[in-house]
């Protein structure tokens, strides 16, 4: 089978993973059933993502498939191991799904139309996103730590709210709480927060959650937001798609969102076009450029699974871990 994934390893006898395309991948659906209808996936699709139900068809029903088996499989080891303990009654750890990619690239959309239809399981589990926004440091935080440019980067998230948080949701605790973040005013919304209460199943989405640190020469155990994580997804394009993808979705959030006088981007709305494209290029070039190399790129590999999507936003080839 020829397919051009050479981005992620020469040859496929060498590599960690199996390499599907699109087409081939589509055939795992089997008897997987369609459980969205078309106006679902429009509200379901961030903008300038044409998703849609022939999508969801060829790739996220096969997805849904595959993580369906390692829910149960985890599901039946956790049983094993209460025997093994020989505990009765202890609460089941929810399974936990980490989406990872570049901004602009299409996690949102992947991870709502994921929850939706991993939810509308047979066995009605349920199933909870998060998104990594809300931890956050607040803009206040950033200004003073002069971290404003590097916001997105691992440096600028509270990692260790981030890491109690999954590891509260992975312990089973009751009415766990996630910050809340506005797209609106750029910012973590003070006091305000989504309560997580012991879902089946949790979609955390975010640019870095399969970032490492550096280990320590002690051999202290320092866990990585991934530890948590019973399987990871990376959505993954080449870099000038990514750049297009941010500056189409910049200038037309621009003349919707942006409109807004509330919108911390609202300024940007009164530019000329030339003006407006000049400064999201420097965006681009300056901040989520050099994060997608330096931090979100490299951590590629750790994932379970890789979607690789082509020019037209869509998925083209497939890249799952070998067990």
């Amino acid at each position: 089978m020829s397919i051009a994934l050479d981005h992620l390893v020469a040859s496929e006898k060498y590599s960690p993973y199996r390499l599907f395309t699109a087409e081939r991948w589509a055939e795992f659906r089997a008897d997987t059933p369609l459980t969205l209808s078309e106006d679902e996936v429009r509200r379901l699709r961030s903008l300038n993502d044409p998703i849609d139900l022939d999508e969801v068809r060829r790739i996220y029903l096969s997805v849904s498939r595959l993580l369906y088996a390692h829910v149960e499989a985890t599901l039946q080891l956790y049983r094993q191991r209460q025997v093994f303990f020989g505990a009765n009654g202890s609460v089941k750890t929810p399974f936990i799904i980490g989406i990872a990619g570049s901004v602009a690239v299409g996690k949102s959309t992947t991870a709502r139309v994921l929850k939706e239809l991993l939810q509308r399981w047979p066995s009605s589990p349920k199933v909870d996103l998060v998104t990594t926004d809300g931890f956050l440091l607040p803009n206040d935080v950033l200004r003073r730590e002069n971290l404003m440019e590097r916001k997105g980067f691992p440096e600028s998230y509270d990692v260790g709210a981030l890491l109690r948080f999954l590891s509260a949701i992975k312990s089973g605790e009751r009415d766990v709480k996630a910050p809340i973040y506005s797209h609106l005013t750029y910012d973590v919304l003070p006091g305000e927060y989504v309560t997580i209460d012991r879902p089946d199943i949790l979609v955390f989405e975010g640019i870095n959650v399969l970032q490492t640190r550096e280990l320590p020469k002690d051999g202290k155990f320092v866990p990585f937001i991934s530890d948590f994580f019973d399987f990871s997804i990376y959505i993954d394009a080449p870099e000038d798609l990514i750049h297009q993808w941010y500056i189409d979705r910049f200038m037309r959030l621009r003349e919707t969102a942006f409109q807004n006088p509330e919108s911390f981007f609202h300024r940007y709305s009164q530019l000329s076009q030339d003006a407006a494209l000049a400064i999201a290029e420097s965006l681009w070039a300056n901040i989520n450029l050099k994060n997608l190399r330096e931090n979100i790129l490299p951590t590629r590999p750790r994932a379970d699974l890789v979607l690789r999507k082509g020019a037209d936003h869509l998925i083209e080839e497939v890249a799952l871990r070998k067990l």
